[in-house]
């Protein structure tokens, strides 16, 4: 039988397509989906003989087994509850997106072991299972409308180009796929970079759209200072951080990147262009640190979401983050483990600058006891 094509682009009501690949998925069905990368082949993780025909269909596919398609990073800690730091770094600051995340199946109390097993077979590959979140709509809204993840597959035969459009996809698999959504070329037309994270690092299994030197600055620790115009205390909590970490890792400043830690600042309420108050920029120097070339930047949702911890000079600063991202809660905290404000010394003196870093250091100095540093070398 042919397989049913819908096309998304002249559809009255892209809703209807959705509803229909649910159905279609939920009855057994192989669906063909678009994805940012490639054309996907999708069964029901939850039904076996669908996941067997798409695995049948796919043929040998030991270079480019299934992963698992997922919702968000939240269900991803459904499958995997121990995710490294690493991995959770890279998932909350890729998904949805084009990397495949690899890691391994060794936790008694994942939800995989409610899949059938030899489902859960067809996704291992050397211990490991492959997740993804793709960035595009269509699987996006029709996982919400399913009870359990996705199999998923490229959608074309071993040794055969990537199918990154319907028409590829067709020529490929032919009748054997039940439905195809036809959403035009594919955005990146390069298959998803396929990552295998362990305890303390990652290696690139495949090469695609995002590079190892993009994964590996994706995987650095965040540490990001919060205050309100980011011209005096965040910039000065940056720039004594930066000297504190890179002292316990016994590196230079300029080495943090590399050794994986990233340390910047923001303001809620940051104006563009300007610098560093002259008073922050002169005590600051005073300590051997450079301010001169700050430039304030205002906090944003990409900033917070990649931050491994965020630290606000004040009570009202936590506040106003939690309050517009709420789901960044548990990684903000005021800085000072007391819960005492660092009050703002713009327009005082210099002396009332000196007393603000210093009491800024004071906080660092305790607060970087409780983060997981990377370690430092011998």
């Amino acid at each position: 039988m042919a397989p049913v094509i819908l096309d998304v682009r002249n559809a009255h009501d892209v809703r209807d397509i959705v509803h229909r690949s649910v159905q279609a998925l939920a009855e057994g069905s192989v669906v063909a989906f678009p994805t940012e990368t490639v054309y996907a082949l999708a069964a029901s993780a939850l039904n076996e003989p669908a996941v067997r025909r798409l695995v049948e269909i796919r043929g040998n596919a030991e270079d480019n087994p299934c992963a698992l398609a997922i919702k968000s990073l939240d269900e991803a800690l459904d499958y995997v509850p121990r995710l490294t730091p690493i991995c959770q770094r890279l998932a909350r600051r890729c998904w949805p997106g084009p990397v495949t995340l690899r890691v391994p199946d060794n936790d008694p109390g994942s939800l995989l072991r409610q899949l059938p097993a030899p489902v859960q077979e067809w996704l291992r590959v050397e211990q490991g299972v492959g997740y993804r979140v793709p960035a595009h709509r269509l699987i996006l809204d029709a996982m919400r409308f399913l009870p359990g993840p996705l199999a998923v597959i490229n959608a074309n035969r071993p040794g055969q180009p990537l199918a990154v459009s319907a028409d590829e996809v067709l020529r490929s698999l032919g009748h054997e796929v039940d439905m195809v959504l036809d959403d035009g070329r594919s955005q990146f037309a390069q298959p998803s970079s396929i990552v295998e994270v362990g305890e303390r690092g990652f290696r690139m299994v495949r090469a695609g759209v995002v590079s190892g030197e993009t994964l590996q600055r994706l995987s650095s620790m965040l540490i990001l200072f919060v205050c309100t115009g980011n011209t005096c205390r965040s910039p000065m909590a940056e720039a004594i951080c930066r000297q504190l970490v890179a002292d316990r890792l016994k590196c230079r400043i300029d080495q943090l990147e590399d050794r994986g830690v990233l340390v910047m600042s923001a303001g809620v309420s940051a104006a563009q262009g300007g610098g560093a108050t002259p008073e922050a920029v002169q005590v600051m120097s005073e300590e051997g640190l450079d301010l001169s070339g700050h430039v304030p930047q205002q906090v944003n949702e990409r900033l917070v979401r990649h931050a491994d911890v965020i630290f606000t000079l004040t009570q009202g600063h936590r506040h106003a983050l939690v309050s517009y991202w709420p789901d960044a809660a548990p990684r903000t905290f005021v800085l000072s483990p007391d819960q005492q404000d660092v009050a703002d010394p713009i327009g005082g003196p210099r002396d009332l600058y000196k007393r603000c870093a210093d009491q800024i250091r004071e906080a660092i100095t305790r607060r970087l006891d409780e983060l997981n540093l990377p370690e430092s070398n011998p």
